[in-house]
């Protein structure tokens, strides 16, 4: 499988321990589907990497994005995350062919429910992007989670799309850290926060990205529901352990 050879051209921070970074593709026409993902190695290796030179990322913007790609992760203590963060711009990197199903389904009459714990937003970016700049008919509901609201990536952006598009429902949760100033859902996704916001629970096609664990927690919780696999998408990201929260 050939290998698309990428630049570095910038990083961000898009929330907590959490940054965005920009590949030019070097007038490659990198072509992928919206939710899909891609081995990202180091062309040279770097100082202390011990063979840790590559990590699979989702790419995390739309296809129409021009010959961009983009990934966001969780800043780690790891060699290759510590590389990666440090990295100059320039940097070169080698891009695999993208891979994966995690993408929308084609029934326009079934809607989308995304649940996306953490840094699992990144493909269900990619897919909201990519479908409003298709303005398609799907009706979008997205119920994100994370522990406190500085967690939550692109979390004004996802704001920004509910705003401009009737067609899109932003759910967000925390699970810790309550605050009187979060207009939005306390505590984690359960049957009766999808109640409130769904119209029957079987119907819709639900995609769930995140760590493995909660992966299983919301394909545990939609079984009883008489959802079936057939209707359940899953896009693990491995667990990681949580930095602790500031005391009080």
């Amino acid at each position: 499988m050939a290998d698309y050879e990428m630049t570095l051209m910038d990083r961000q921070r898009v929330a907590r321990n959490t940054m965005a970074f920009w590949f030019d593709t070097n007038g490659a026409d990198y072509e992928f589907r919206a939710g899909q993902h891609a081995d990202f190695t180091f062309s040279q290796p770097f100082v202390n990497c011990e063979g840790d030179t590559s990590r699979i990322f989702s790419l995390a913007n739309s296809p129409h994005d021009g010959r961009l790609a983009m990934i966001a992760l969780r800043v780690r203590q790891t060699p290759f995350k510590m590389a990666l963060k440090t990295a100059a711009r320039g940097t070169k990197f080698k891009v695999s062919r993208p891979r994966g199903s995690f993408t929308l389904h084609k029934d326009i009459t079934r809607p989308a429910v995304f649940l996306a714990g953490g840094i699992g937003i990144t493909p269900i970016r990619s897919i909201l992007h990519w479908a409003m700049q298709e303005h398609l008919p799907h009706k979008l509901f997205l119920l994100y989670s994370n522990r406190v609201s500085e967690d939550a990536a692109f979390l004004e952006e996802l704001e920004g799309l509910a705003a401009r598009n009737r067609s899109f429902t932003l759910i967000p949760n925390v699970t810790r850290g309550k605050s009187p100033t979060w207009p939005y859902e306390n505590g984690p996704i359960d049957l009766n926060l999808l109640r409130r916001y769904l119209h029957g629970l079987n119907g819709p096609v639900y995609y769930v990205a995140g760590p493995s664990g909660m992966v299983t927690a919301m394909t545990t919780l939609l079984h009883p529901s008489g959802i079936s696999d057939d209707d359940i998408k899953t896009e693990e990201f491995g667990d990681y352990k949580q930095d602790p929260l500031p005391k009080p």
